[in-house]
């Protein structure tokens, strides 16, 4: 029987990358989107070209909705029977500003969607896996470099989900569920252009010490081996996969 993984946020970026990985690699995949289904029905077509057809799935997900997210998992399960790993991938950033010139409103935002949704899901996760299942939560090199002047309360944000990944590790090891983040750096996705800067990455990418900015499939492959076997004794680990920033 293949293996499940269920994936937030799997539409487009690093959870489209890490969505086609796990297909090629034989997993069925179910993935959340929270707007966008053109680009998620491309993902699932993605997916079953890299693997097989029927093993993918995509269903409308709000994280920062506690309903949303229980009935995702409750799809995916009834969908393809056990779910194997969870990729906590689904977040936002915000124009960059001082924090003396955020409003409420984007603050909120940005924590109910990177704080409270990445704990709704791996709150699910918890109560959904089994002894040898896995979760991984997808950070952000901006918890530990802090993001001034640009998006602090992201990279507070991102913080938070370090601290999740260590406490829940943790928590979830005694019954045989291991829980890791990777932390992400300057990588070309869409997401800067969300944040109202698609430059960014052109900008920036070059001053990392490889030199370059990095590619979603390169994250992609930390996830993977994460979540498989190879990484058994793994396990309140974040990696950094951000070309040495």
């Amino acid at each position: 029987m293949p293996k499940t993984i269920l994936i937030t946020g799997g539409s487009r970026g690093i959870g489209r990358a890490t969505a086609v990985l796990f297909a090629r690699q034989g997993w069925n995949v179910a993935l959340s989107f929270v707007g966008n289904q053109q680009s998620a029905d491309e993902t699932c077509a993605l997916c079953e070209r890299a693997g097989i057809t029927g093993n993918a799935f995509a269903r409308k997900c709000d994280v920062r909705d506690e309903t949303s997210v229980v009935n995702f998992f409750n799809s995916a399960r009834e969908r393809f029977g056990s779910i194997d790993g969870v990729i906590n991938n689904a977040g936002i950033v915000a124009p960059k500003s001082a924090l003396a010139d955020m409003d409420i409103e984007r603050m909120k935002n940005v924590f109910d969607t990177n704080v409270l949704g990445a704990y709704l899901v791996a709150r699910e996760a918890a109560r959904t896996l089994q002894s040898g299942g896995s979760l991984v939560n997808v950070s952000s090199i901006a918890a530990k470099l802090g993001s001034p002047g640009e998006y602090v309360d992201y990279a507070g944000s991102k913080g938070a989900i370090d601290t999740l990944t260590i406490g829940l590790a943790r928590e979830l090891g005694p019954k045989g569920i291991r829980v890791n983040a990777v932390r992400p750096g300057i990588i070309n996705t869409e997401i800067h252009a969300s944040g109202g800067r698609p430059e960014r990455v052109v900008e920036l990418g070059p001053a990392c010490p490889l030199g370059r900015p990095g590619k979603a499939d390169e994250v992609a492959q930390s996830i993977y081996w994460l979540t498989s076997d190879a990484a058994s004794y793994v396990t309140g680990s974040i990696i950094d996969v951000s070309g040495g920033r």
